[in-house]
C-alpha cells in the first residue's frame, strides 16, 4: 500500500484539499491519503475559530465519501507541538508491514521555501517521499478594510510562498504535482462567513451543513443566505 500525508490546521477543510488529495492518488498512484489535522502549528499563529474538535470532526466528515481518504488524528492525541517528524514516525510504526514505498509528504508552495528549516528535515527527507503542490493566489474578502481572520507566521518563519519558477527548482529532491489551482483557502472562507459573503460550495456539502448548525466562524451572525 501506498499511503500519502496530507497535515494542516483544516480550518476548515474545503474543496482544494480533496481536489489535491484525487491528484495525488489519480496522478501519483497512491492508495491512500491521510489528512492530518495538525494540533499546534510550529510556524504559525493560528486562528482560534473552533475547537480542535470542529476541525477534527469536519476533516472526517469530508473523508467521509471517498475510501481512498482517511482522517488521521495522531496530533490531535498527541497535543503539544505538531512536528511532522513525530507523525511520520507514528506512521511508519502504525502501518508495519503494510507500507510498499516511503510515505509521500504533501505540502504547497507557501510552505516549500522554508521546508529546510522543519525539525529533522534531513530525516523528512529520508524516511519520506517529499511532494510538493502549486498553490493558487487566493485575493481575500476583507471586513471593514482589514483582513480579519488571518494568521501569522511564528518561530523565524516568515509565512512567504515562493514562485512557479522557485517550485521548480527547489534545493531538496522532490515531486511538484501540477494540480489544479482553485482560488480558495481557509483564511478567504472564514472571513466570507464572517462578512455574510458567499462560501458554500467552497467546502464540501457535510462540512457546510456542520459548518451551520454549529454556527462555527460566525455562521449566522451576520446572515445565513450566503
Amino acid at each position: 500500500m501506498k499511503i500519502a500525508v496530507l497535515g494542516g490546521s483544516f480550518n476548515p477543510i474545503h474543496i482544494g484539499h480533496l481536489i489535491l488529495a484525487d491528484e495525488i492518488c489519480t496522478v501519483l498512484g497512491y492508495d491512500k491519503v491521510l489528512f492530518v489535522p495538525t494540533y499546534r502549528p510550529p510556524h504559525k499563529q493560528m486562528f482560534v475559530a473552533c475547537s480542535e474538535a470542529d476541525r477534527l470532526e469536519m476533516v472526517r466528515l469530508a473523508c467521509e465519501d471517498d475510501d481512498r481518504f482517511e482522517v488521521e488524528p495522531c496530533e490531535m492525541e498527541r497535543g503539544g507541538v505538531s512536528y511532522t517528524y513525530d507523525t511520520v514516525l507514528a506512521l511508519e510504526q502504525k502501518y508495519q508491514g503494510q507500507l510498499d514505498a516511503k510515505i509521500g509528504l504533501v505540502f504547497g508552495q507557501d510552505l516549500a521555501g522554508e521546508f529546510c528549516k522543519w525539525n529533522h528535515y534531513e530525516e523528512l527527507l529520508q524516511k519520506t517521499s517529499v511532494i510538493v503542490a502549486f498553490r493558487p493566489e487566493v485575493v481575500p474578502v476583507k471586513t471593514n478594510g482589514e483582513v480579519s481572520c488571518g494568521n501569522s507566521a511564528v518561530n523565524g518563519y516568515t509565512g512567504e510562498s515562493i514562485n512557479d519558477e522557485q517550485l521548480l527548482s527547489l534545493p531538496y529532491p522532490c515531486t511538484v504535482v501540477h494540480n489544479v489551482r482553485i482560488p480558495v483557502s481557509s483564511t478567504d472562507i472564514r472571513n466570507r462567513i464572517a462578512a455574510g459573503k458567499s462560501w458554500r460550495y467552497l467546502v464540501p456539502q457535510k462540512v457546510c451543513e456542520y459548518i451551520i448548525s454549529n454556527k462555527i466562524y460566525g455562521c449566522g451572525k451576520i446572515t445565513d443566505n450566503s
